[in-house]
């Protein structure tokens, strides 16, 4: 799993309440959630006089050499980055008593929660929904970065959405020598369930993420079984065993053929996050494709 399952309860916590100085001039609202690593809090910076997310490493985790490796790659990255739909980095502090990230605070739900209260999007909305994710993976891609856990409780439901929780992202380089699975276990495409020097991690990771994002966005459901906990012999990965379940025949034909692209188990065989966004760009409304055509570069 992540270093920041966002969903998880939490471990050796802070325990933060309403008002309490998280660091000099950042003070609690309340707890968002949390991983193995981080607590993230709903805060106030005095000197933005505005609400930030700060990501602070959890009290057992302070002095772990890998927790701050990573809290500086995260700064680091997101540091280099600007995008709409990619959450900003307001400040950074990996070092001292609470090692933190300050980080944009976006109103809405996660993608994941809507999912779980009201089932599957309305096909209108996957369109857009494909397309901004795939421009901010394309950026990504171009800056030679790799996200490496694209999933619904990482994207934010706003106007645009965002991707967050970039805690385990990686140059592409970097993520090519990697040698242990990386991820979390239910969207990790076969080559980060499985790491081969023939088959390293990459961009095409990202869109396997993309494609199961999307499937369980139209069918409110993961397109992989879930391995039940009670059996032993269940496979960690069932998609490594397995193809995805298919999409219902209402969804429109042209959706349903991306998404199962980017699902493609060889990753030479996925299509490119950009590519994704030009052919979704079809199924928007009359009014957002000259929009879209309008800011397209020449």
């Amino acid at each position: 799993m992540t270093a920041m399952a966002t969903e998880e309860p939490s471990r050796s916590g802070w325990a933060f309440e309403e008002g309490d100085e998280i660091v000099p001039g950042v003070h609690a609202i309340r707890l968002l959630g949390g991983g193995e690593r981080y607590e993230a809090y709903l805060s106030f910076d005095d000197a933005r006089h505005y609400l930030v997310v700060a990501k602070v490493l959890r009290p057992d985790q302070v002095a772990d050499r890998s927790a701050l490796r990573g809290l500086r790659r995260e700064a680091e990255i997101l540091g280099s980055l600007s995008h709409p739909v990619i959450a900003r980095l307001f400040g950074a502090e990996p070092e001292g008593e609470r090692p933190h990230l300050l980080l944009e605070f976006v109103e809405g739900p996660r993608l994941s929660t809507l999912l779980r209260k009201f089932g599957a999007l309305e096909v209108e909305q996957l369109a857009p929904l494909g397309i901004e994710l795939a421009s901010a993976l394309h950026y990504l891609h171009e800056h030679q970065l790799v996200h490496l856990d694209v999933k619904p409780s990482n994207v934010i439901m706003a106007s645009p959405p965002r991707l967050i929780d970039l805690s385990i992202a990686r140059t592409i380089r970097r993520a090519a020598t990697s040698d242990h699975p990386l991820g979390t276990d239910a969207y990790m495409a076969p080559e980060q369930c499985a790491p081969d020097p023939r088959n390293p991690m990459g961009p095409p990771s990202d869109v396997w993420g993309l494609g199961v994002t999307l499937h369980e966005a139209i069918t409110g459901r993961r397109p992989f079984p879930v391995p039940e906990e009670t059996r032993s012999d269940a496979p960690p990965f069932p998609q490594l065993e397995m193809p995805p379940d298919p999409l219902p025949t209402d969804v429109p034909a042209s959706l349903a053929e991306i998404v199962m692209a980017a699902l493609a188990r060889r990753a030479e065989d996925r299509p490119p996050a950009r590519e994704i966004a030009m052919r979704l760009e079809p199924l928007l409304g009359r009014p957002a494709r000259l929009i879209l055509k309008r800011l397209r570069p020449r």
